[in-house]
This record gives C-alpha cells, sequence and structure tokens, in this order.
C-alpha cells in the first residue's frame, strides 16, 4: 500500500523536513505545535549521525568569546536555562576546573572571558564562576597548583533529538525513521517529494507546500543532487572525535583542558565508571558515515590528559571511541577552531509559493533558537502558524512537578528490588514517560528478559513502540548508553528478542 495515500496536490501538507537531528527535530517539533501538518524523514536512525557524536554539553561555549562570537554565545547562555527547565530530567548541571596555565592564556585574559560567560546570559539556577586552588589530593598533576570552576550542563544529546522527536509526534507529525529523501520537483505552488523507505525500499509520493532541508552534513548534497538547485553556501566538514577510559577522578565536576595549540579538550564525567576525553577539530574529506577517529587524534587526546593528570592514560586504557563530522558554514578561516559555530538559515521561494529552507551550521545548545528562527522565516508562506510556544512548555518526560529528584526517590520506593543506578538512569533518560513501561510492575519477574546493564524487556518494548526503533544498536547506543557495558552474547540476545517478539532484523 501507498503510504502517500491522501496526500494530494489539493490535500498537501505543510512541511516535509529533510533529517532527524537536532536541527530538524526541533524544528519538526516546533512546526507540528504550530498547528502546521509536518513529515519528517531520516535516512538511517534519528540522532545517529552528528548529533549522536558531541561532547555532551550544553554549553555557552567559553572558547567562542576569543573570536569574538558574542551573540552566540550570549543565545547559548541562555538557552541554558530555557533547556534546564523544559528538559530538566536530560540536561543536568556540572561545574568545570579550568587548569591555569600561565604561558597559555593569562589569568587576566580568563577572569574576563569568565565575567562575560557570567554576565552575558540570564544566569538564574547557575552558580557564577570563582578562582580555585588544588589541594595535594587534587587529580591534576602536581605542578598545577591553581585554577578556575565556572558552571556549564551536560546532556544525553541522542535523547535530546528523540524527545522533540517525540514532541512533534504529539503534534501530528508523521514521523518516517530510517527513510530517504530521493527527489523534489516544483509542481505549481506546491513541491513533489518523493522518499524511499529503506526497509522495504517501497518509494512514496507526497506534496507540500515548503521543505527545510536540515540534513547536516548532507546540507549541500541535499540541494545540488536530490533538488537540483545550487547550495548558496560552502560546507566545512570539520571532524571531532572523542574518546572513553575508565574514570579519571572522584568527584561529578568536569574538567576543561588547555593545549599548546590554543584549543581546549573536555575530560567529563560519564556513565558513572568512565571519563569522557574530547574533542579535536580536523577538516574532514568524505563520507560523513564513515568518519572514524585517526591514531593521531588518539594521541593528541591522551597528550594532553597525560599533561594534566596525576593518572596517565594510554591507547590500551581506551574502552570506546567515536568521531562525527560538524557541518559548518565555510567563512574561509584557514584554522578549522576559529569556523563559525553560529547557524545561518536560507530560503528560496518561487513567488512567494513553495519555499525551500534551508539550514547551515549549529550547534545542540542552540537548537530550539534556530527552530524558532527557521519557523519566523516561514511564518510568509504559512498564514495559519501559531504563535512560539516551545520555551516554556516542558518536553515530552520533563513535566515534573516532584523534580528529577522527587521522581527518584518516589520510584526507589515503588521498585525496591531495581538498583538504584537503573533508576537514576530511567529518570534520567525518560523522566516522567519512564512509568509507561513501569506501571503495573511489582517484581522483577515481570520486567521481561534481561539483557544486561540493567535492559530488561519491558524497556525494550516501550522503545519499539514508542521510540522508532528498528535495531539494537538503535537502543544500545541512541535511546540509551549501555552499549558500552552489553558484550557479545547479551546482543545476540537482544537481536534475537527484537526478532522473534517485534520482527525487528538488525
Amino acid at each position: 500500500m501507498d503510504a502517500s495515500v491522501g496526500i494530494t496536490p489539493a490535500t498537501p501538507l505543510d512541511l516535509i523536513i529533510i533529517g532527524g537531528g537536532i536541527n530538524g527535530a526541533g524544528i519538526a517539533a516546533d512546526a507540528a505545535g504550530r498547528g502546521l501538518k509536518v513529515l519528517i524523514c531520516e535516512q538511517q536512525d534519528f540522532a545517529s549521525a552528528t548529533s549522536s557524536a558531541s561532547s555532551k554539553l550544553i554549553h555557552g561555549g567559553l572558547r567562542y568569546l576569543e573570536h569574538y562570537e558574542f551573540r552566540l554565545v550570549k543565545e547559548a547562555l541562555q538557552e541554558r536555562e530555557v533547556l534546564l527547565k523544559i528538559a530538566p530530567h536530560l540536561v543536568k548541571p556540572m561545574r568545570f576546573v579550568l587548569p591555569h596555565q600561565p604561558h597559555l592564556r593569562p589569568a587576566w585574559m580568563i577572569r574576563t572571558g569568565l565575567f562575560l560567560y557570567d554576565h552575558l546570559g540570564k544566569r538564574e539556577s547557575l552558580e557564577a564562576s570563582r578562582g580555585v586552588r588544588f589541594a595535594e589530593d587534587s587529580a591534576l598533576d602536581e605542578k598545577i597548583k591553581q585554577g578556575f570552576e565556572y558552571a556549564d550542563c551536560w546532556v544525553d544529546d541522542a535523547r535530546l533529538v528523540i524527545t522533540n522527536i517525540q514532541s512533534a509526534f504529539q503534534g501530528g507529525a508523521d514521523i518516517r525513521n530510517r527513510t530517504s529523501f530521493v527527489e523534489a520537483f516544483r509542481e505549481n505552488t506546491h513541491w513533489k517529494v518523493v522518499l524511499r523507505d529503506e526497509q522495504t525500499q517501497q518509494l512514496t509520493t507526497h506534496y507540500c507546500k515548503g521543505i527545510v532541508n536540515a540534513a547536516g552534513p548532507w546540507v549541500a548534497n541535499i540541494l545540488q543532487q536530490h533538488i537540483h538547485t545550487q547550495s548558496p553556501y560552502k560546507i566545512r566538514l570539520i571532524k571531532g572525535s572523542h574518546i572513553v577510559v575508565p574514570k579519571l577522578h572522584d568527584g561529578n565536576e568536569a574538567y576543561i583542558l588547555q593545549n599548546n595549540d590554543q584549543r581546549i579538550v573536555f575530560v567529563i564525567p560519564y556513565l558513572n565508571d568512565f571519563s569522557l576525553i574530547g574533542t579535536t577539530d580536523v577538516e574532514y574529506q568524505g563520507d560523513p558515515r564513515r568518519v572514524k577517529i585517526s591514531a593521531t587524534e588518539i594521541d593528541y587526546l591522551i597528550n594532553i590528559t597525560n599533561n594534566h593528570f596525576k593518572q596517565h592514560i594510554s591507547e590500551a586504557d581506551i574502552v570506546y571511541s567515536y568521531a562525527g563530522v560538524r557541518p559548518l558554514c565555510d567563512d574561509e578561516s584557514s584554522d578549522p577552531s576559529a569556523i563559525t559555530r553560529d547557524y545561518t538559515l536560507t530560503i528560496d521561494h518561487q513567488e512567494g509559493h513553495s519555499p525551500l529552507l534551508s539550514v547551515f551550521g549549529g550547534k545542540i545548545t542552540t537548537y530550539r533558537k534556530l527552530a524558532e528562527a527557521a519557523m519566523e522565516k516561514l511564518t510568509p508562506y504559512f498564514a495559519n502558524m501559531e504563535k512560539p510556544w516551545t520555551q516554556h512548555t516542558p518536553l515530552p518526560g520533563g513535566d515534573l512537578s516532584e523534580g528529577v529528584a522527587g521522581l527518584q526517590q518516589r520510584f526507589e520506593q515503588e521498585f525496591p528490588w531495581l538498583e538504584p543506578k537503573i533508576i537514576d538512569r530511567y529518570v534520567h533518560s525518560y523522566g516522567s514517560c519512564c512509568s509507561q513501561f513501569l506501571e503495573g510492575i511489582k517484581g522483577p519477574e515481570m520486567m521481561g528478559p534481561y539483557f544486561g546493564a540493567g535492559l530488561y524487556g519491558c524497556e525494550v518494548d516501550y522503545l519499539v513502540k514508542h521510540e522508532w526503533v528498528n535495531q539494537a544498536d538503535d537502543i544500545l547506543w541512541r535511546r540509551t548508553k549501555v552499549g558500552l557495558l552489553i558484550n557479545r552474547k547479551q546482543y545476540n540476545h537482544l537481536t534475537y528478542y527484537l526478532e522473534k517478539k517485534h520482527n525487528l532484523v538488525s
């Protein structure tokens, strides 16, 4: 059956959004919530490219001040506060320790930067920056005596994407995971769009009033190869790579390390028992789906870490690594680190009809503002569009009257046979939505098959039904992060379960 039945030139969609990363998901949620008829398609899995390969931070970008990106930093700092309110289960405050290396940046420069960081945005819930001195029991090398501390936030990047997809679905959007955009042509005042289901290879035809190209690293390719028009900007792909090692220090704070090349590297607590170290900035040529960390990048991250911490690491300590590409607007900077992280939106139309909006650049921190800016550009084409709404509306799972800690405490009382760390993951992954798969469960025997690392059948069933899961990797690396803790036998068990119960074949 043609899934596009009913979508005709006489009854078109309002928007078809290409790309299921954070920008596409944010625009889909915003547009659907304004009453527009929306379809979003993603060629692989939601958040499977750049949006799950980040440093997992909601931050203003302290180092962007050196490049005079004041507008971007201000907007990002303001968005920290917004996201803490609308997604308190996914976004959490984190203190960042900046060891001082006098030969790299003088103290006055750092103090000035931190003063601006404290005051550019409306800092409501986060503590101000301060100077610190390191005692003998510090995790840092004994030669490092003092530094600074400031506030930013951590986020589960892929879950922020899927939560926005859920918001779009609640607003009536048509959600198409593993669906490729094949081509589009203007017909009179509308677009005729062809999509392909990557599992069945079925082609479907849809009509819409406008297209949003939020394909990230593929934004220019979509324009040139699939819509047959020129891209208004060149894209530079900048590779960022990370490594994960056993935890380097006690405590919940992160570290921001300065290097001799003026770049910075984060060391962030990760999944309780690990440290996440990154990122690099390397020009990348090639297929964004095949991006991998290089030996040079591994050495770079190890060296800067060993220059700062008492506990040294080697390549043998790496338990996991990942890399992604940032699709940045080419501003002709010679240094990849200096290329703007700001976003640019362009719109092309035909006599006031059939708009094509393309998204270049952007950061996960500012995705919501980017979506609002996109909708503002599209306003002239949609007279029925409602007003902005996302700033004060919790994302799915974020409606926590009792707070995150209160929800966690209640679940620990209701499910005393579940390990606290499992409940902690549930609460910080799903917020109030985890009630949907815990409701009615009275004991461990009702949780379904156990796959290891706190992953039970009831959670897997929920993910398949409500979060567009198609494969084991969707669950292990994006909907959860437990892939780091699962062995091959457990992986095979999960794959078999998905195939037998849900008819999903990896």
